[in-house]
């Protein structure tokens, strides 16, 4: 399947000259139609909070395997000189390394493993396929977190995602204290879309996946929203994955501790939400960071 030119209304309207109201979402954050693994009470504390979280996923055993592969990843010299990789902006280490699930064949079958699959089909209520997959690194003592935003917000702004109608699975490798740079949420912050100021730049993602300048909400905004919904923190041990809607206002700090932070990353995006032209940006950013084409994954 191909993305479609066809435009809905953009109720989500950002990347703005001037600043813009905050916006109530009008979508649901879990949708119905398709049952899973997920019981009633869970699927209503997603709802509410916008995130759900999964200790043991992985088994230890399977944590090892996937720590060896991010090993090996990383030291593939080839692959480091591969667009999909994403370096610091400092140091020059690996950062993350993009559609990974077409890169390791480890990664491709986690990918469909029903564990993580089930859950976005659930969630989702409806067949999903992989907008994004990457793994990240974040060493001790140097790794650099990501400032507070909306992945939708771009999603929508730079790859013409028309809804918020996807979810991202984070899968940790390492165990996450409060102190080496764990994910924050805001809870709820997925029924507030928060525009942003500024005009997108022609190749935005070669900038934004170091450090992202354009997209990021404002001050005010971010304050607004923490005194709502306040800041829950992703904790807890290697094998633990946090599953988060694709609007929630969320960030990381850096690690200055020596503790690494690695994770695999994917998001699930609906086959009825499927891309169209971006709604604040010149040109689609590449497939491999927002996928254009896709089959899917149900199996």
């Amino acid at each position: 399947m191909t993305l479609t030119d066809v435009r809905t209304e953009d109720r989500y309207r950002t990347r703005t000259a001037d600043p813009v109201d905050l916006i109530e979402r009008a979508e649901p954050t879990v949708w119905a139609g398709v049952d899973g693994p997920l019981d009633a009470a869970t699927l209503a504390a997603h709802d509410a909070r916008g995130y759900s979280q999964y200790p043991g996923l992985l088994s230890p055993a399977e944590v090892r395997a996937y720590l060896d592969e991010l090993t090996r990843l990383a030291s593939d010299e080839k692959l480091k000189a591969d667009e999909r990789t994403i370096v610091e902006k400092e140091s020059a280490e690996v950062r993350s390394i993009f559609e990974v699930h077409k890169i390791s064949d480890l990664i491709a079958e986690l990918v469909r493993d029903p564990r993580v699959l089930d859950r976005a089909r659930q969630i989702l209520g409806s067949e999903v396929y992989v907008h994004q997959s990457r793994v990240n690194y974040m060493p001790g003592f140097k790794g650099k977190g990501f400032y507070w935003h909306s992945d939708f917000e771009t999603w929508h702004a730079e790859d013409g995602m028309p809804l918020p109608r996807a979810v991202s699975m984070s899968i940790a490798l390492t165990d996450n204290y409060p102190f080496n740079g764990g994910l924050m949420v805001m809870p709820g912050s997925q029924r507030t879309f928060v525009p942003c100021v500024g005009e997108t730049p022609a190749d935005h993602y070669k900038a934004s996946l170091k450090e992202q300048e354009i997209g990021v909400p404002s001050r005010e905004h971010i304050t607004q929203l923490a005194a709502t919904y306040g800041i829950d923190q992703f904790t807890g041990p290697a094998g633990s994955a946090l599953m988060f809607d694709s609007n929630i206002m969320h960030g990381s700090g850096n690690n200055i501790t020596p503790f690494p932070r690695s994770n695999i990353f994917v998001v699930f995006n609906s086959v009825e939400n499927s891309l169209v032209e971006p709604y604040a940006a010149p040109s689609p950013r590449p497939g491999f960071i927002a996928a254009r084409t896709f089959t899917p994954l149900s199996r």
